[in-house]
């Protein structure tokens, strides 16, 4: 059987949803409602086929995963990543998993605490009272302190300024553009960019061989064992040689940084847009942590915190589709998949699906609820993906939006200016402008 794609009549009303918000993702779902939960999109040079439903996904994401492969060369985000583990398939992938799993599991994580604390601190406490500030900057400042700092080792701050830029570029680099259509379209005003942030990694790689190369083998143990471990020190104990171990850092630091920044940024956005919400996450954080420094501890307890997080990430995946190349002819759910075909898999049609989601366009934190899992249909909700290679980094976003949102909410008000947003088809998935809120000093806190 075919895929459905679009008329000519039901393209105008794509083009004309497209046009009035202003965002890719309308058309998509104006595919999703005319066309059901799988179809081809048919633009020149541009026919992937996109799937929806929970049966879809079962298929890509279990069932017959080895047939969609990660890997495809044209993208741009291969080029970048090189052998990074997101875009890696097979033995190579498994390989370099079973590496960097450990310290990404939420006991190691949460060592980590303390750094998020302070990060969140170093950008934050520059805030002043009654000033407007771009939200989706602000976190994305703190997300990168972060992942410099708990993964790689790296005082972040520092360097901030002066990387601000290679980083921006090189998040636009992998953003959807003309290369869907056009893969081998020049890509000019990169290069020197995309140099400067392997400079700078490289440079971090060597110091700490340096480093790691002055301890003795008790003291190496010593490290690898205990928390002050990072994953940059897996990689070098692995053997791993520079180029592959610059390959794995550059895919935690674009992906582990922009996830972040992009789920931070949609909480104040979503608490912003409805007081209430807002009120009581900051009364559940008066409640269960108080005027000391978020921690472990609190994790668990800040329950409905943990319920605005899910359903934020319900109406706002940062990572909204899933890219797979079709390694075989295949026959998904009666409809036929050419070998070499580029297979979406879509996070935010399957979220905000009317036929599996009751009010799904509204936020609704209750829907989370605990001993509500019942009510979220099985393989509806995928945030993290699913499967054997569900995001590595889950349970560190998990533990991060927690820690960064508690202590901004404990110590500030903060004030939405920005009321009509789009939502941007980026590297993941932001919101433009990016958030102007107005942020006051809570008076309550003498923190």
């Amino acid at each position: 059987m075919k895929l459905p794609f679009a008329d000519a009549e039901s393209s105008l009303d794509i083009l004309r949803e497209m046009w009035r918000q202003k965002s890719v993702m309308a058309a998509l779902e104006v595919m999703h409602q005319t066309l059901g939960d799988a179809f081809q999109i048919t633009a020149p040079s541009f026919k992937p086929v996109v799937f929806a439903g929970p049966e879809h996904k079962r298929t890509m994401l279990v069932s017959e995963r080895h047939k969609f492969m990660w890997r495809n060369e044209t993208d741009p985000v291969c080029k970048l990543l090189r052998h990074g583990v997101l875009v890696e398939d097979g033995e190579s992938h498994d390989q370099l998993r079973a590496i960097m799993e450990p310290p990404l599991v939420r006991r190691e994580v949460t060592h980590h605490i303390d750094t998020m604390q302070r990060a969140t601190d170093a950008i934050s406490g520059r805030w002043q009272d009654g000033e407007t500030y771009i939200m989706l900057d602000e976190m994305r400042k703190i997300a990168l302190i972060i992942i410099m700092e708990t993964l790689f080792g790296v005082d972040f701050l520092p360097d901030l300024d002066r990387m601000w830029h290679p980083i921006m570029r090189t998040l636009k680099y992998i953003s959807p553009g003309p290369w869907l259509v056009w893969p081998k379209a020049p890509r000019p005003g990169f290069r020197s960019d995309l140099q400067a942030l392997d400079d700078y990694l490289f440079g971090i790689i060597k110091d700490k061989r340096s480093k790691m190369k002055d301890l003795g083998d008790d003291e190496q143990s010593s490290i690898l064992n205990h928390q002050s471990f990072d994953l940059l020190d897996h990689l070098i104990d692995a053997g791993l040689d520079d180029d592959l171990i610059r390959d794995q850092m550059v895919t935690m630091m674009i992906a582990g940084h922009d996830t972040s920044t992009a789920l931070l940024t949609w909480v104040l956005y979503l608490l912003g847009k409805h007081p209430a919400e807002m009120a009581q996450v900051q009364a559940e954080v008066d409640a269960v942590v108080g005027e000391a420094m978020p921690d472990s501890d609190h994790l668990d307890k800040l329950v409905y915190m943990d319920m605005v997080i899910k359903e934020t990430l319900r109406l706002y995946p940062p990572i909204h589709v899933g890219n797979r190349r079709a390694e075989t002819d295949l026959v998904v759910d009666g409809y036929e998949v050419p070998a070499g075909s580029r297979v979406m898999c879509s996070i935010y049609l399957s979220h905000r699906d009317e036929k599996r989601w009751s009010e799904p366009d509204a936020f609704k934190p209750e829907r989370f609820a605990r001993g509500k899992k019942s009510e979220v249909p099985p393989l509806t909700y995928i945030p993290f993906g699913g499967g054997p290679r569900n995001c590595i980094g889950a349970a560190f976003a998990q533990v991060e939006s927690k820690i960064v949102l508690a202590r901004i909410y404990q110590q500030f008000d903060l004030e939405l200016l920005t009321q009509e947003i789009r939502v941007y088809m980026g590297a993941t998935l932001e919101p433009r402008p990016g958030i102007k809120m107005r942020v006051k000093k809570r008076k309550s806190s003498s923190l």
